[in-house]
């Protein structure tokens, strides 16, 4: 099956105006997609931004003809009513270049409510409710819910011809099983193959044969030893595990947090090297076990010089790109 490589839009890193810009420069260099990252909070007070990515998506999408994903959590932060109207908007006006990964948060986001931070099951079962809730309001009905959220004769009247996928991001083979009951496809990050590997087979195993998109970190450098330095300087305080990251609220908690993060660790969740082929192989690797978007996360700050190395020297040798 032919694999799109996009560009994966980092908010948390980058300031909205430029980002823009990345994002119609990916476009020329030959990536396919654009997924966007939807924070308030960075990963550490040294990153510095967290622009609005609603409003950033509608200037991105007119910008270029890519088709683009959000990763979003609603219920807390975002009320389910006011992502389906997003959603029914962006796809409106852009058709058939809109999708939604659909997760259950992170306190990092979602604490500046003041409500208590759930435990992961409770975040997935009022998930789940955001999930119907948002399907009835791109159906066109008007919906009164009670439960996890409180959802009060809400109607959507801009509609789309067509809602757009609700695809469930997930980071655990459990998660994915979980989403197989309901997403219309899965994303997820790049982790160690048989993870990866238990992650796509539980998912198709509730849901069957759905897209697979993939989140791939990486760092490129003119040599790879300056990668290397570049990525524990730039992506550390995404280096911690699962539920730790997933419970810290300030980015200043996280420079603390990751004071800790070795080279070693890095290496361990970022793909580094400054070799073309080398980048190739490894994101055709991926696409080997079942993802058909794979998008490309480039995590230290030289974003234009990586988006033209890409496409110059790494999108053409991935044979299934299209």
């Amino acid at each position: 099956m032919p694999v799109k490589i996009g560009y994966h839009a980092s908010h948390e890193q980058f300031a909205p105006s430029r980002l823009l810009a990345l994002a119609r420069r990916a476009a020329g260099a030959g990536f396919q997609a654009v997924q966007s990252s939807d924070h308030i909070e960075p990963w550490g007070a040294e990153q510095g931004e967290s622009g609005f990515a609603l409003a950033w998506l509608g200037a991105a999408m007119h910008a270029t003809d890519l088709p683009f994903t959000l990763v979003n959590a609603p219920g807390d932060r975002y009320h389910p009513a006011i992502i389906a109207q997003a959603i029914a908007t962006l796809e409106e006006m852009f058709p058939g270049r809109f999708s939604v990964a659909l997760g259950s948060g992170e306190a990092m986001n979602e604490h500046i409510t003041g409500r208590p931070w759930p435990p992961k099951a409770v975040r997935n079962d009022r998930l789940a409710e955001c999930v119907s809730v948002i399907r009835r309001l791109l159906a066109g009905e008007r919906v009164t819910h009670d439960g996890l959220v409180t959802v009060h004769e809400a109607k959507i009247w801009s509609l789309p011809a067509k809602p757009p996928p609700l695809y469930c991001a997930a980071l655990s083979v459990e998660t994915a099983r979980w989403a197989g009951t309901w997403a219309d496809g899965l994303i997820t990050v790049n982790q160690p193959e048989p993870q990866l590997r238990a992650i796509a087979e539980a998912f198709a195993d509730q849901g069957g044969d759905k897209p697979l998109l993939l989140q791939v970190h990486v760092c490129w450098a003119e040599d790879t030893e300056s990668a290397e330095k570049m990525a524990l300087e730039s992506w550390r305080g995404n280096m911690l595990p699962g539920p730790l990251a997933q419970d810290i609220r300030l980015a200043e908690h996280f420079d603390m947090a990751a004071k800790f993060i070795r080279a070693e660790d890095v290496v361990k969740t970022v793909d580094i090297s400054s070799d073309a082929a080398w980048h190739a192989d490894n994101l055709e690797r991926y696409a080997e076990l079942g993802f058909s978007t794979i998008n490309v996360h480039q995590v230290a700050g030289n974003q234009e010089e990586f988006i033209d190395f890409f496409g110059d020297k790494v999108l053409p040798r991935i044979g299934g790109a299209r």
